[in-house]
């Protein structure tokens, strides 16, 4: 792997150039608050999907997780795609098909279409958000660009889930749960005519295509996050669980040794030998199960407890939403001048505090006076996080291996929702087995030995960001300064217009 130098400060880029980065910077983060919000849209809107296409009470989880184990599974091969193909034909080819699940989700007319529309909208995400990283990591010529372009998915990726609860709750209430999906079809038309004007085209990675990796990483993925939802649903000790977990462990076992020997793998081995990605997986794991358990729990103690509307509950995670977009904007400042991991250890250390306060949650809470604060808490840790872990997460790897990276940082995090929501909604049915009083009791019982779950798992992450992550003088002489990509100037990159650089000499291999 060739090394960078510590980054330099390059010149401010001229007006031109970064007038169209940043309508670049439009355009991809749009489409990433798109993908990310389409994992919550549908929440709101279960019931009446239930009505309408007649699913049954076992079944309707799937209109969620059908999404999810998708977008978790396939996102190693969406990574290498954007690599091998280009980043540019991987965006648009991505947004397609995720607009064409759309439209026919949309159109759909019983639980099996609408089922298979999810997948083929989880797939096309698992294209698009890799792809959006990478460039990102490479389309942004200056520390400064890449910084706020960073601040910027960062704030999209944490108010996303958020986001998606307050638009679902107001397309169900006003218009029909058919518009959860429909909305995004003229998005995604618009993105695709916007894409060749203002990305660039990008070198694409010469080789083959890693067909055995492709397959043993995504069915692996795909039957380990199966696995542990259908054990929160049918238990730990039905034959299906047992089976998804064996074929994932013989699956993913053949993933290593294929990837091992393989001249160009779908995810080069060397991206785990950087301790600071691997505390940034384990952190990533974390942060996307606390979210989506916090996400879980309030949605139905909002709902069944208070008493809110769909509307209402999706408007009630505002402030949450709002915390987290204007904390990146501020580390977006402040990270050049304080590295990465001061926030990273600091932003874990709330999310854990406000976990920590939740599950305090009683029959008795009250939204302004019980629930409002932790979850601004939680904004305010988690606006703190999401941009450093996403800069180290891509920081420090080749200019080929960018797309394999992007990839493998979202599918650890996806992996931690599903996941860890299965664990603590395991935790929620093993705490409610036995619990006596109304329907409200039962719930916070449950609900707050979920958020004790939850913060334990981040008191984990946090112990591996304190012992994995190093600090940024560190990072420095080692190459891996803020932005700045290893092996940079080695490889074809893009300059601000869109077209590519001519590669530097490298040092032979």
């Amino acid at each position: 792997m060739a090394v960078s130098t510590p980054a330099v400060a390059a010149p401010a880029s001229p007006p031109r150039l970064a007038h169209r980065t940043g309508l670049m910077l439009v355009v991809i983060a749009i489409a990433q608050l798109m993908v990310i919000l389409d994992a919550t849209i549908v929440n709101v809107a279960l019931p009446s999907m239930q009505t309408s296409l007649g699913f049954s009470t076992e079944n309707l989880s799937w209109v969620v997780n059908a999404y999810t184990l998708a977008f978790g599974g396939l996102l190693l091969l969406g990574g290498r795609v954007g690599d091998l193909l280009g980043r540019r034909p991987a965006f648009i080819g991505g947004i397609l098909l995720f607009t064409l699940g759309s439209l026919l989700g949309g159109l759909a007319q019983n639980s099996g279409w609408l089922l298979g529309m999810r997948v083929v909208q989880g797939a096309g995400a698992a294209i698009v958000v890799p792809t959006v990283l990478s460039l990102i990591a490479t389309g942004f010529p200056t520390e400064r660009e890449r910084n706020r372009a960073f601040a910027v998915f960062a704030g999209v990726s944490g108010a996303g889930g958020a986001i998606g609860l307050v638009a679902g709750g107001l397309l169900t209430e006003w218009v029909s749960w058919r518009w959860v999906l429909l909305v995004n079809v003229p998005i995604g038309v618009a993105l695709c005519l916007a894409a060749p004007l203002f990305i660039g085209k990008s070198p694409r990675s010469e080789g083959r295509f890693d067909i055995g990796g492709a397959i043993t990483s995504t069915g692996g993925v795909a039957l380990l996050v199966y696995g542990f939802i259908h054990a929160s649903e049918s238990g730990w000790r039905e034959a299906t669980t047992i089976g998804s977990f064996v074929g994932a462990v013989v699956l993913l076992a053949a993933f290593v040794m294929i990837e091992s020997r393989t001249s160009q793998p779908i995810i080069p081995l060397r991206l785990f030998a950087s301790r600071n990605r691997s505390g940034i997986y384990a952190l990533g794991v974390a942060m996307m199960g606390s979210l989506i358990g916090m996400f879980f729990f309030l949605t139905l103690f909002f709902q069944n407890v208070l008493a809110y509307s769909p509307l209402k509950t999706g408007l009630a995670f505002l402030p949450l939403s709002v915390s987290i977009i204007i904390v990146s904007g501020v580390m977006m400042q402040l990270i050049p001048k304080i590295g990465q991991r001061l926030p990273l250890v600091a932003g874990t250390v709330l999310i854990t505090a406000a976990l920590l306060w939740l599950s305090a949650i009683s029959a008795d809470s009250a939204y302004l006076s019980d629930l409002l604060g932790p979850m601004l808490l939680y904004g305010f840790g988690a606006g703190m996080v999401f941009m450093p872990m996403t800069m180290v997460g891509v920081s420090g790897v080749e200019m080929r291996d960018t797309g394999a990276a992007s990839g493998l940082l979202n599918a650890t995090q996806q992996m931690g929702g599903s996941l860890s929501l299965a664990v603590i909604i395991t935790v929620y049915g093993a705490a409610t087995s036995d619990a006596t009083g109304d329907a409200a009791h039962v719930l916070a019982k449950g609900a707050s030995a979920g958020f004790l779950v939850a913060a334990a798992i981040t008191i984990v992450a946090l112990a591996c960001v304190v012992l994995l992550v190093r600090p940024v003088a560190e990072d420095a002489a080692a190459g891996m300064m803020p932005g700045a990509d290893a092996g940079a100037e080695a490889e074809p990159g893009l300059t601000a217009d869109g077209s590519a650089s001519a590669p530097s000499a490298e040092k032979p291999k």
